[in-house]
């Protein structure tokens, strides 16, 4: 097997609440500079090899009998002649059937469609308010490159393996969903493609979504030949990323997600059926297990009382041995990892805890965070002022630690930040050095801001002096917000930059409190925690929360966000993080039957709503904003006991001097 890359642990010190992880100083040009030009010239120069060859569906079986398949790629003479010397190998293991991201990626090759994907969203360029189809198109030929096939990596000395995990694809056995038997089918793939006579032993991983969550997966459990791990929007936390976000599921995701897999697991490999050599393992398996976890999402949705939910479908919607066996072991990882994210992706809960979790030096190990959505990243890559594009990264990353290439990757970032309301930088960790929590005071005086919302409250760095109640009600307004765009992995950015980038609309729905306007620059960096005082006429409840950026001309930018179901407030003080003045700056909240509280109607409740963390800036003249709502749909919908409990009735905030509502914010003041 290859040769380890030797890790080298890093000091973690915790300051308010927050890690930092030390860090050698930082090259503060997130485009890269002229390493990034280098970079780039290496993609941009003639490949090493003309042509690809390719070996379809492989055979790999697994230490339990289990057959999965395979297509593997590899550098080929102008005559499509594989090349005899052994090369590194890049492993992606996909739920999406190999098939199909093959096709999108060769799609992008065709030199008649490649120039049309490069260019999608100039081509899309529509205008308001049909803004959101550019932003949707713009990154189309960097996600593909990235989720499947990469012919600039091939045809430059790597093979490339791209494999349907067990259950999907023409892979053999029953759908997982990432759980520890396919985490270790994700090692033994490593182990073989190590093995093979085109391969020297270096293995590298990549891919988007549940192929960075497997990455980082298998890279926990140590694989001998595995030297590097490029994860594009990992999560690892599943449950309050998007499966069941404060309680309440992704209602936004899950289901069209877990449809779309279990659709395409069932296309069968058309060509093995004509000739004869069809695979009945293959169908007696679909056939035993025809859609994955669909039934248990039903009914976890339907069902009116928690008597009615089965122990499967209660094992995935709440907390438990079944999210504990999906999570990696971070600090086992010591090989260099590259971690993509963005701050309004589904995982953006898990992507900055991945990086501060493995215990590698910064610069083997990389943080990267756009403003994008699930399926919205790379915007910009490549244009001056941002990140080079992913394909360049990607290169780069595998250049330097599958061919021992000095390209200085090592010397980018390591953390690389799009900070909101400004632009792109460079720094030394995250949270920010310096980020120190700040209590504001949610108060019922108007702030002259807002009389477009439901109550028009203040911001303030004193509690109230009186006391006061006030009422919100859940509403659909939700579908056309930033929220929205965030938990449909980007899909409801159709709807425009009115939803997406303005919140009055949604505001509408709202409890909206507003700061003073900031005289300077004023940054914020990490985790944030609201801390509500509320009042349910029922005995369960609903709240979601947004901070936002408000420009002098009222446009409201969600910055953040965070969702809790009243009844599951009880909080893991042993996993959750605390300011220097006591309150939580991130909560980690049960989120499990055994731990559920229903609440006294008409009796107040304290609860803590933690927002995923983020980093921006408000500029001078613009202003902090706290919204309080009773739902966001389409982002998460309670579930069936719960939501049966809430009635959707209308809920209160009271705002009482004695038991304030504030929020700690993470203000950079150094």
């Amino acid at each position: 097997m290859g040769k380890r890359i030797v890790s080298i642990a890093v000091s973690i010190v915790v300051a308010a609440g927050t890690a930092i992880a030390l860090a050698p100083p930082a090259v503060a040009d997130p485009s890269g500079g002229d390493a990034a030009v280098a970079w780039q010239s290496t993609v941009d120069a003639p490949d090493l090899y003309p042509n690809t060859a390719v070996e379809w569906d492989v055979p790999i079986t697994m230490s339990d009998g289990t057959m999965l398949r395979a297509n593997v790629f590899r550098p080929a003479d102008v005559d499509g002649t594989a090349i005899t010397e052994p090369t590194p190998v890049v492993v992606n293991l996909t739920p999406y059937t190999k098939l199909l991201s093959t096709l999108a990626s060769l799609a992008m090759e065709d030199p008649t469609l490649k120039p049309l994907v490069e260019d999608l969203g100039s081509i899309m360029n529509l205008g308001a308010p049909f803004d959101g189809i550019t932003e949707l198109a713009s990154p189309a030929a960097q996600l593909g490159r990235t989720f499947g096939l990469n012919r600039e990596l091939v045809q430059n000395g790597y093979t490339q393996v791209i494999v349907d995990v067990r259950g999907t694809g023409f892979s053999q056995g029953q759908w997982q969903v990432l759980g520890p038997r396919e985490q270790q089918d994700t090692v033994e793939v490593i182990d073989w493609a190590a093995s093979q006579p085109w391969s020297n032993g270096r293995v590298g991983t990549t891919g988007v979504s549940y192929s960075a969550i497997n990455q980082i997966q298998g890279a926990g459990k140590r694989p001998g030949a595995l030297q590097a791990v490029f994860a594009v929007e990992p999560g690892n936390d599943l449950l309050r990323d998007i499966v069941g976000t404060g309680g309440a599921l992704g209602i936004g995701f899950m289901p069209a997600w877990l449809a779309a897999v279990n659709g395409l697991k069932w296309i069968p490999d058309v060509e093995a059926l004509l000739q004869g050599r069809f695979d009945a393992r293959w169908l007696h398996d679909r056939l035993a297990d025809p859609v994955t976890k669909i039934p248990e999402l039903v009914e976890a949705v339907t069902s009116p009382t928690v008597a009615g939910v089965s122990p499967e479908a209660l094992e995935v919607a709440q907390d438990g041995p079944f999210y504990r066996e999906r999570r990696a072991d971070l600090d086992a990882i010591d090989v260099p990892t590259f971690v993509f994210g963005n701050w309004h992706d589904i995982f953006a809960n898990s992507e900055p805890d991945i990086y501060n979790g493995i215990p590698v030096e910064p610069g083997r190990k990389q943080l990267l965070m756009g403003d994008g959505y699930h399926a919205v990243l790379g915007t910009g890559f490549g244009e001056p002022g941002h990140p080079p594009n992913m394909v360049t990264l990607q290169r780069a990353w595998f250049d330097r630690w599958l061919k021992d290439i000095d390209n200085g990757i090592e010397e980018y970032g390591p953390v690389t930040l799009l900070q909101q309301g400004g632009g792109w930088t460079t720094t030394g960790s995250f949270p920010r050095a310096g980020a120190e929590h700040e209590r504001l005071y949610l108060s019922p005086v108007p702030s002259g801001t807002a009389g477009h919302s439901v109550h028009d409250g203040s911001l303030t760095p004193v509690a109230p002096a009186d006391p006061q109640r006030l009422t919100v009600a859940p509403g659909l307004r939700g579908v056309c917000s930033r929220e929205s765009a965030q938990g449909t992995a980007g899909i409801t950015v159709l709807l425009g930059a009115g939803c997406t980038k303005d919140a009055r609309f949604n505001e509408a729905e709202a409890l909206s409190f507003t700061s003073d306007p900031v005289d300077t620059a004023t940054a914020l960096s990490g985790p944030i925690n609201v801390h509500l005082n509320t009042v349910l006429d029922r005995p369960d409840g609903f709240w979601a929360v947004s901070i936002n950026d408000v420009a002098p001309d009222g446009r409201s930018t969600v910055l953040s966000s965070g969702q809790l179901v009243a009844s599951l407030r009880a909080v893991d003080d042993a996993q959750s993080t605390f300011t220097s003045s006591g309150d939580y700056a991130r909560a980690h909240h049960h989120l499990n039957l055994d731990a559920r509280q229903p609440v006294v109607p008409g009796q107040p409740t304290q609860l803590d709503v933690s927002l995923l963390p983020t980093d921006a800036v408000l500029q001078p003249g613009h202003r902090l904003r706290i919204d309080v709502y009773a739902s966001s749909i389409p982002r998460a919908l309670p579930l069936g006991p719960m939501l049966h409990d809430s009635g959707l009735a209308p809920q209160h905030l009271e705002l009482d001097p004695s038991a304030p509502s504030f929020v700690s914010v993470p203000f950079v003041r150094r």
